[in-house]
């Protein structure tokens, strides 16, 4: 069992940057692929970006070049760094845990574990 608790986000204009962080428990999360979802108000929750246990990294094509996905294991924490922000990126940010090396599924049906997410607002 892992717990997950997403803290950043906020309101930035639009070409801003925010932090995200997720702090996990229980488990050890060095045993988990990590991950951020986002789901915007009507539309279906999509995966964000992912880090593998061991380090590697996948991005959506939309984030790809401005968001940055990274893992601190002795801190258990996970990071969102998103640069260069636009107001389609406005949604709610989910962290998610996976338990194994090879990365998160993209349909957020089969994620077993998430944060209670928080919102990241670009205002235009």
């Amino acid at each position: 069992q892992v717990q997950l608790v997403e803290s950043g986000g906020g309101l930035v204009q639009t070409g801003g940057s925010l932090g995200l962080s997720c702090a996990a428990s229980g488990r050890t999360s060095s045993d988990y692929s990590l991950g951020w979802f986002r789901q915007a108000p009507g539309k279906q929750r999509e995966l964000v970006a992912q880090i593998s246990t061991g380090g590697n990294t996948n991005y959506a094509n939309s984030v790809k070049g401005r968001f940055t996905i990274s893992r601190d294991n002795a801190k258990n924490t996970v990071y969102l760094q998103m640069n260069s922000l636009k107001p389609e990126d406005t949604a709610v940010y989910y962290c998610a845990a996976e338990r194994g090396p090879f990365g998160l599924p993209s349909d957020s049906r089969y994620i077993d574990y998430w944060g209670q997410g928080t919102q990241v607002t670009v205002s235009s």
